[in-house]
């Protein structure tokens, strides 16, 4: 491999044909010398750093040069205009560099080119109408160009020897001429998705009959899919998704026997029916028809003629019916997704017989039954969604026995019961269970599950201690177990001792336990956990005794919450130095003592919840200097001083709650400013005055 610059003194020869000096890691700019050796055919310095710009002038001396590969290099400055003047070249690649500028119209001038390479530049301006006069060529390549703009010349329409036209992921428009294919009976590959090309999919296209790939998602066509796409026969991949089409899949679609992908995803115009005859293309390995507004059910017997089929993505539709029976017998099925849905009646037990299956995602669907056996004996499972259904009955005992599942999503169904034991899951990465009814304890074989990020056990029935173990969850992302019967331990573990095993959770962002009779003391070692912990919300949980100060050890929280509780104490001045925090809630207990002004601190503070407790003394003024405050409930208290002034600053809030306490009024109070103020009670109090008369400007 070579590397430096290119040294000028061996390019001395007047007999030198070919220079390859390919994949190498040249840098510097390319020595002019090369340029002036006119016995050269071909120059290939591809793939390497090369930089600067062309001497407008390069193709004075080259009248020989058949082969120009210049690309994956970091070139700059414009293409030569004098590009034409390389007469014989065949093959002119300066791909994936810097070149600026447009394409110059020059370019015309090189008849005898056959492939063309200059996508991958910061250039810009129109594709030349000269582009037309390259009537040998048969690959043109001028893809991710964001600078390119305006319509694709008719001309290139005209070059019968085109096999190529990539011009995908440029900033086109303009719409496609219905008699386009007309002189393109060669045509292989049609490029040209992630544009701004509208009008019409031209009724001409099936005239391109030796068509392979037509890719033109990502666009803004309208109106329907022509029916005579059923002619390109030799069709492989078809994209036509992310446009606006309208209409439904025409049934001659059955008619591409040899096509490999079919992708018309995203457009929400499209409806009707899936045509039985996409499902007899024996050649098909993918179908992705997601997201759009197809209707109907699938037919039984669907599988029958689909042996190579891979990919089944269906989601996000208004399908309905049954899910096959037949479905087991498309048996090189890897990722079948059938998610948001009408699916209704029970799940096949035949999909057990997809042994090749790594995603199956039928969630949010009308399913019902029991989840079948079958389908956790297939070893090759790595993600499985059965969510938001009404599957009932118990978890199949063998759910954790593929070693490949990376993740299990049950949440909202019917299931009941305990959760097994978790023998083996080495993969599993996230666990999604909540909204079910299942009880008993959580298991300690939890921890078996070693690379576990999400564990969400919430909105069940689970009962007994909280697993002291749980901190061999080193990858622990997400813990939530709301609303659930759980305890912290035996009757004499008054602290939260599965908060010190969480602390070696290192990676904890999300801490959700409330809802759950845990009772007990908030321990000193919570400042232990993880300084990435953001959520903590331990509401409702019958909490008694005081906030520790080692709290204010979590720096990047964002929402504190630990209302409706029993604790009583301070308010921690540390909380103050969670600069990071956005909610503070803690509504509800039975806290006393005056507000700490440490909470001005909290410059980020969106939401204040200290109703409810037995706080006394004054509102500290400078909370009127957290700007970003929305929310501020101090109601319920015995907060006695007159109400601070500054508070009528916070041009933003929404509400206000400073209710049942003991305020009074020292001057008038001036809510005019509050432009966005939704609500303001500052009801039984001890208010004086005619205030009414100061709430002209809301």
């Amino acid at each position: 491999m070579c590397a430096g610059q290119i040294p000028s003194s061996i390019f001395n020869s007047t007999t030198l044909g070919e220079i390859y000096l390919f994949n190498n890691k040249l840098e510097g700019q390319i020595p002019t010398s090369i340029f002036n050796i006119s016995s050269l055919k071909t120059i290939d310095l591809s793939n390497n750093n090369l930089s600067g710009s062309l001497p407008n002038d390069m193709c004075q001396h080259l009248p020989k040069l058949e082969g120009l590969y210049l690309s994956w290099n970091e070139l700059s400055g414009n293409i030569p205009f004098g590009m034409g003047k390389c007469n014989n070249l065949k093959i002119l690649s300066l791909s994936y560099n810097q070149f600026m500028g447009i394409i110059p119209r020059s370019i015309g001038n090189l008849t005898r080119l056959q492939e063309l390479y200059l996508g991958f530049n910061n250039l810009e301006g129109q594709i030349p109408e000269e582009t037309g006069n390259l009537l040998g060529l048969e690959l043109l390549n001028i893809k991710a160009i964001k600078g390119l703009t305006g319509q694709i010349p008719t001309s290139i329409f005209n070059i019968s020897s085109l096999k190529t036209i990539n011009l995908s992921n440029n900033s086109l428009s303009g719409s496609l001429p219905n008699d386009m294919c007309q002189h393109l009976p060669k045509l292989e590959g049609l490029y040209l998705s992630w544009n701004e090309l509208s009008g019409n999919i031209p009724f001409g296209m099936g005239k391109c009959n030796n068509l392979k790939n037509l890719s033109l998602s990502y666009n803004q066509f309208m109106g329907i899919i022509p029916r005579s796409i059923g002619n390109l026969t030799r069709l492989q991949k078809l994209y036509l998704g992310f446009n606006n089409l309208e209409g439904q899949i025409p049934e001659e679609t059955g008619n591409l026997l040899g096509l490999e992908l079919l992708n018309i995803k995203a457009i929400k115009g499209l409806i009707g029916q899936i045509p039985t005859s996409i499902f007899n293309i024996s050649s098909l390995k993918t179908i992705n028809l997601s997201n759009n507004s197809l209707s109907g059910s699938l037919p039984n017997d669907m599988c029958q003629h689909l042996p190579k089929l891979q990919g089944l993505f269906l989601s996000w539709n208004e399908l309905s019916g049954n899910i096959p029976f037949g479905m087991g017998k498309c048996s090189n099925l890897k990722n079948l997704l059938l998610s948001y849905n009408q699916f209704m009646g029970i799940i096949s037990r035949s999909i057990g017989n997809l042994t090749r299956l790594q995603k199956l995602y039928l969630g949010f669907n009308n399913l019902e039954g029991q989840i079948p056996t079958s389908i956790f004996n297939i070893s090759s499972l790595k993600i499985i969604v059965l969510s938001n259904n009404s599957l009932s009955g118990q978890i199949p005992s063998n759910i954790f026995n593929s070693t490949m599942l990376e993740e299990i999503d049950l949440f909202n169904n019917k299931l009941e019961g305990n959760l097994p034991p978790i023998t083996s899951a080495p993969k599993l990465e996230i666990l999604l269970l909540w909204g079910n009814k299942l009880s008993g304890n959580i298991p300690n074989s939890i921890t078996n599950a070693s690379m576990l990020k999400k564990l969400d056990l919430g909105d069940n029935l689970f009962s007994g201690p909280i697993p002291k173990t749980l901190g061999n969850l080193r990858h622990l992302e997400r813990f939530r177990i709301v609303n659930n019967n759980l305890i912290t331990g035996s009757a004499t573990d008054h602290e939260w001792s599965f908060l010190s095993s969480l602390a070696n959770c290192r990676h904890l962002r999300k801490i959700v336990v409330s809802g759950n009779p845990l009772s007990g003391v908030l321990p000193t070692y919570i400042g232990n956990l993880s300084k990435s912990l953001q959520f903590f919300y331990a509401y409702n949980c019958e909490l008694q005794g005081i906030i520790p100060m080692e709290i204010g050890n979590l720096t990047n929280l964002l929402l504190l919450q630990l209302g409706y509780n029993k604790l009583s104490g301070f308010i921690p001045t540390s909380i103050g130095g969670l600069r990071n925090l956005q909610s503070l809630g803690l509504y509800s207990n039975k806290l006393g003592g005056p507000i700490s002004e440490s909470l001005c601190d909290l410059e980020r503070l969106y939401n204040l919840f200290l109703g409810l407790n037995k706080l006394h003394g004054s509102i500290p003024s400078c909370l009127g200097n957290i700007t970003s405050l929305r929310y501020l409930y101090l109601d319920f208290n015995k907060l006695s001083s007159a109400i601070p002034s500054t508070l009528w600053n916070l041009k933003d809030i929404l509400k206000i709650d400073l209710s049942s306490n003991h305020l009074h009024n020292s001057h008038a109070i001036d809510v005019g400013n509050l432009r966005s103020l939704l609500e303001l009670n500052l009801s039984r109090n001890l208010l004086m005055g005619d205030i009414l008369s100061k709430f002209g400007g809301l």
